[in-house]
């Protein structure tokens, strides 16, 4: 476990962790519930906005509801994150990640979780300092939550849904393609700069809605 944490952990270790880490990348077409379509962009409506991101979370920083709806269209990796971790590091490549692609239609939204060896015990304000500070994020960020169990956040639980996989560890990642549907799965173990996984951002940003 002393080569996943930075930290030593004050309670609960977590078996086979390494074992879980490798889990291959999965792909899915989301099965969500039927919800009430949203137009994204205002009266412009470029995009609607139904199934995964028809939700709403608190922003990290000042827990200011944010639409996810806003990212309707683009390719969305949703990534879940902690400050206490041995892939803390990764926050400095999915930052050099969202600034490469941004401007040809990708956003990271990282999703801060206490859920895995109590690696993320600080408060909104101190993790957002934490991420801005040491890594200079500047990608969306969300207030902690639940990524898995009876608390998981509705994102994450139709993330686990589409694509039968739950996070095994922080920095797991999700790949939302543009229509908004199809989802890919990547381990902890997957760099942001990863050449296969790179490949996929392409090929998703190179689709069509």
């Amino acid at each position: 476990m002393d080569k996943f944490c930075t930290k030593q952990q004050t309670w609960r270790l977590w078996p086979l962790v390494a074992a879980l880490l490798g889990a291959p990348v999965l792909s899915a077409q989301a099965a969500t519930t039927p919800t009430a379509p949203s137009t994204a962009g205002g009266a412009s409506g470029v995009a609607t906005c139904t199934g995964l991101l028809n939700k709403t979370f608190p922003r990290l920083q000042d827990e200011k509801p944010q639409s996810l709806c806003q990212y309707s269209g683009q390719v969305v990796l949703v990534v879940n994150t902690a400050s206490y971790c041995g892939f803390t590091g990764q926050y400095k490549g999915l930052e050099a990640l969202y600034s490469k692609y941004k401007d040809k239609g990708l956003v990271v939204l990282g999703f801060p979780s206490n859920d895995f060896g109590n690696q993320e015990p600080g408060s909104g304000k101190e993790i957002a300092e934490f991420c801005a500070n040491t890594f200079g994020v500047k990608f969306p960020m969300f207030a902690k939550s639940h990524v898995r169990g009876d608390e998981v956040n509705p994102l994450h639980a139709e993330l686990i849904k589409a694509t039968g996989t739950t996070p095994k560890w922080n920095f797991y990642k999700y790949l939302v393609g543009r229509d908004g549907r199809s989802v890919s799965a990547f381990s902890s173990m997957t760099s942001p700069d990863d050449r296969d996984f790179l490949a996929e951002v392409e090929k998703r940003l190179a689709a069509k809605p």
